[in-house]
């Protein structure tokens, strides 16, 4: 079996083009559009596949959108699970304005989910866990969806003997920063997501990385990685805290980065990777993906090119 298991309830087909002005009015004439499956764990998949690794990806879609969606993963010979709900799977637009470099993005509403589906995805997400094996969630909660799904789906991980990787945002990331049940093997956040929970500021490494500790200690995570975007990210455990900090990079876009972190981190983690490397990889993925346009992600050799870069310091 596979040893990591992505799993994505939100998805979005991703839609990407590029337009000379945005302006209010006339319609504007795109370049051909180009089609992503897209939404957190999808994009952990395909960046895994990206860097040599591999995955099976659990996702939730719905309607002829879903049924386009799923193909679309399995050309790219990814390992689907399409676990069935109600309506049609979402889509997202990004629209590049040529003359500015300005990026717009545009995210239409989740599907319905009625009650039944958490239960019936709670008795099938079981199955596919592998024991010692890594669960990335990631990407939002469809909104009709308890806030602390991720720390019931974190339970039945525990109990598989697998560890799980949390990177989620709004009411979701809430709940996980008051997890009271088993601590999440890793929880990713951005500075301004630590701010949005706890309420305070972070100028320096050193401030996050002492928020990340409070987080470790209350039994939230085993380790923490919190990203203050091009400057760098730092990484926090019981035992460590340490900042690394990429090269200067030109950004092209920024959509796929964190994904692509992730994504770097769960391989190096699965193949049994210290915390400290897995972080690197991650540094170095994410500097990877925003040198590609659009819904791009990492590039491998990108990736490992950047890596010998990265610098880490104690904090």
């Amino acid at each position: 079996m596979t040893d990591i298991l992505t799993i994505t309830l939100n998805p979005a087909l991703d839609v990407s083009t590029s337009v000379d002005h945005v302006v209010p009015g006339p319609k504007l004439r795109c370049e051909p559009p180009r089609y992503d499956p897209g939404g957190g764990g999808v994009n952990v998949s395909r960046a895994i596949s990206r860097l040599g690794g591999q995955s099976k990806a659990f996702v939730a879609l719905g309607g002829d959108t879903g049924s386009t969606f799923k193909a679309m993963l399995e050309a790219e010979e990814i390992d689907v699970v399409a676990f069935a709900v109600a309506g049609n799977t979402r889509q997202s637009f990004a629209v590049l304005e040529e003359t500015s470099r300005k990026q717009y993005r545009f995210q239409l509403p989740s599907p319905p989910w009625p009650a039944e589906q958490t239960t019936a995805l709670l008795a099938q997400i079981g199955s596919h866990l592998t024991a010692h094996g890594v669960i990335v969630l990631s990407g939002s909660i469809p909104p009709s969806v308890p806030a602390d799904i991720a720390s019931t789906i974190n339970r039945i991980a525990a109990t598989n003997g697998a560890q799980l990787i949390l990177d989620t945002s709004g009411a979701a990331l809430e709940a996980a920063a008051v997890n009271s049940g088993p601590p999440f093997a890793l929880l990713r956040m951005d500075g301004a997501e630590a701010t949005d929970v706890s309420g305070r500021t972070f100028a320096t490494p050193a401030d996050l990385a002492g928020y990340g500790l409070e987080l470790v200690r209350a039994g939230v995570a085993e380790r923490l990685v919190m990203s203050m975007g091009s400057k760098g990210t730092v990484g926090v455990s019981a035992n460590e805290r340490f900042f690394c900090q990429p090269p200067k990079i030109e950004t092209l876009s920024a959509i796929g980065a964190g994904d692509s972190m992730v994504a770097a981190i769960a391989l190096e983690l699965s193949r049994g990777g210290s915390f400290r490397d897995a972080v690197r990889h991650g540094v170095a993925a994410a500097g990877s993906a925003v040198l590609t346009p659009a819904t791009e992600l990492c590039s491998k050799e990108t990736a490992a090119a950047f890596l010998e870069k990265v610098v880490t310091s104690e904090i």
